[in-house]
């Protein structure tokens, strides 16, 4: 009996242990995901908030002390694949999608909690238009949600990785793939899909978050009885492109979800006929069921592969046109055809269409009443003629006046950060019957790309929305292929593809700080707080379709390998 005493905290010790490997996951309500933006010890969203501003509150790290930011800890990723992903911070861990698996990291010290692969067929590399990553997760009441490149949606487990339910959004032999991470929105996960360089036929899918069901779809071309398949040549919608592989953000007071769609299929505009909805636009729809509200289209006909897909950032925007000084609830996104756009998010109705990138010679401009685009006489000419004999040079290229990379938006500042693109690009629209399997289906020759005679492709921009004006710029050799993120103490970040990490002061773009991460950058940085101290988090590894097909110079010694660093000020 002597040593029962002795024997007691022992054995409370293992029993409080054990019943600790067993405490369920924090769950994640629907109230959590509303409230991201304003809660940032937690992450729990992609975009850092519904309306997908990539901003945060948070003020430890300042302009005057960012040169203090020294690296904390460091996680290989064991993979030398592209490594653009936006971790989930949630009750102290992190979560991160790769290609290949989905890991748990602990947010402080950086060790790796769990690590569960994601099965590929061996085929994969075959079938794949533009890229080997994923983007991101999505994550509620203690599950995971993500998808494959093998165009799957998979479910796990937040405790311990294991896989819950998987369900086919594709044939991947289709030419489908995903890339994106899903959205949470009025009680249903909604997934997009890529492929539209093969011709493939985009659409939306919403599923059962216990079960993974198919509870809707949506084409996101017009075909057959549906309204606007009139705008395409007879057959050809069914082939037609409209990805949706970036993710949607969601107004939860107005229960609409909006969603961009990508090019065309082929991206000759003469094959394909007339505006061929729903390529190149916005779609505002119901989450529970998929009905299509309303829509908006930025390239209509879309002749240069300006995709629609960019990140749509939700804002409250004062002073606007016709607001009589009033705030207007708005939808605002840097299209790749060089204009930034502010919609009125409850209506769809075009406020705002104001040109961002540094030169664009295939439209004079945006015309307000109509919504449309001010066509030059070049892609006037395009539309009508299926096979030229001579080639031409657009600006903005195909990589856009912006792509994917999302913006950040400082509702303080009323500012939103986002990196551009310099080029232009040489083609010549030809007759090509679809080529089936996994080939490009473009109807033109690209004839390469043009860079700016100063030699500078890109450029972090600050831009007004209600002006319709940047307020500064920072131009670089190569383009940034990183997202932005902003923070109310007024401190910028983001990556650049030869590796450095950078800090920049949102008053006027200054370069504050920079820390080498040993391989481009094209992660999407968080900032979060743990136990009172501001932490950043980023993704380093590139293997990006700019870096493979734009003949960049300053990229031509970037090493490959991917990695996850955390920052955070010397103490």
């Amino acid at each position: 009996m002597t040593s029962f005493p002795r024997r007691l905290p022992a054995l409370t010790l293992l029993a409080l242990a054990a019943a600790l490997a067993q405490a369920p996951v924090a769950a994640q309500s629907i109230n959590d995901l509303r409230n991201d933006a304003a809660t940032p010890a937690d992450i729990t969203t992609y975009g850092m908030g519904w309306g997908q501003q990539r901003h945060s509150t948070l003020a430890q790290i300042t302009p005057d002390n960012v040169k203090r930011l020294v690296p904390v800890w460091n996680l290989s990723l064991d993979h030398s694949a592209n490594a653009s992903t936006q971790p989930l911070l949630i009750d102290g861990t992190l979560y991160l999608s790769t290609h290949s698996h989905t890991l748990a990291v602990d947010a402080v010290t950086g060790r790796q909690k769990w690590k569960t692969p994601i099965t590929l067929p061996a085929d994969i590399n075959g079938y794949l238009c533009c890229g080997i990553h994923s983007r991101g997760l999505a994550a509620h009441d203690g599950v995971l949600y993500r998808t494959t490149i093998d165009a799957h949606v998979v479910a796990l487990s937040m405790k311990d990785g294991k896989q819950l339910w998987k369900s086919k959004a594709a044939d991947y032999k289709q030419g489908y793939s995903m890339t994106h991470a899903p959205l949470i929105a009025g009680g249903v996960l909604i997934t997009g899909i890529s492929g539209g360089e093969y011709g493939a036929r985009g659409f939306l899918n919403g599923w059962d978050l216990k079960t993974g069901e198919k509870k809707w779809h949506r084409w996101t071309t017009a075909s057959g009885s549906d309204k606007g398949a009139d705008t395409w040549k007879p057959g050809m919608a069914d082939t037609g492109g409209a990805p949706t592989w970036l993710t949607g953000s969601y107004d939860p007071e107005l229960d609409l979800v909006y969603w961009g769609t990508g090019n065309g299929g082929p991206w000759n505009p003469a094959t394909r006929g007339g505006d061929s909805l729903y390529i190149c636009s916005v779609l505002a729809l119901r989450p529970s069921t998929g009905e299509l509200v309303w829509h908006y289209q930025f390239s209509p006909g879309d002749p240069y592969d300006y995709d629609g897909t960019n990140e749509l950032v939700l804002a409250d925007l004062p002073n606007l046109p016709g607001s009589g000084g009033k705030s207007t609830k708005v939808l605002m996104q840097a299209n790749r055809n060089g204009f930034f756009y502010v919609l009125d998010r409850a209506s769809g109705k075009l406020l705002k269409a104001d040109p961002f990138a540094r030169k664009i010679n295939w439209a004079s401009g945006i015309d307000l009443a109509s919504g449309r685009p001010v066509d030059s006489p070049m892609t006037a000419a395009v539309r009508k003629t299926e096979e030229q004999t001579e080639s031409i040079e657009v600006w903005p290229s195909a990589f856009g006046g912006k792509n994917w990379m999302p913006m950040s938006y400082d509702p303080g500042r009323r500012l939103a950060f986002f990196n551009t693109i310099d080029l232009g690009m040489k083609i010549r629209y030809v007759r090509q019957a679809r080529p089936g399997g996994p080939n490009w289906w473009l109807g033109l020759e690209l004839g390469g790309f043009v860079a700016p005679e100063d030699g500078l492709r890109g450029s972090l921009m600050a831009w007004d929305p209600v002006s319709g004006k940047k307020r500064w710029e920072v131009r670089s050799k190569a383009p940034h292929w990183s997202g932005v993120l902003s923070t109310a103490s007024g401190v910028v970040f983001v990556g650049a593809q030869t590796g450095e990490f950078k800090a920049h002061d949102a008053a006027d773009g200054r370069q504050l700080w920079s820390f080498q991460t040993g391989s481009g950058i094209t992660g999407l940085p968080i900032t979060w707080e743990r136990n009172g101290r501001q932490y950043v988090t980023v993704t380093s590894g590139a293997a990006t379709v700019y870096g493979a097909l734009a003949g960049d110079p300053e990229l031509a010694n970037v090493p490959a390998g991917s990695s996850l660093w955390t920052f955070a000020l010397m103490p």
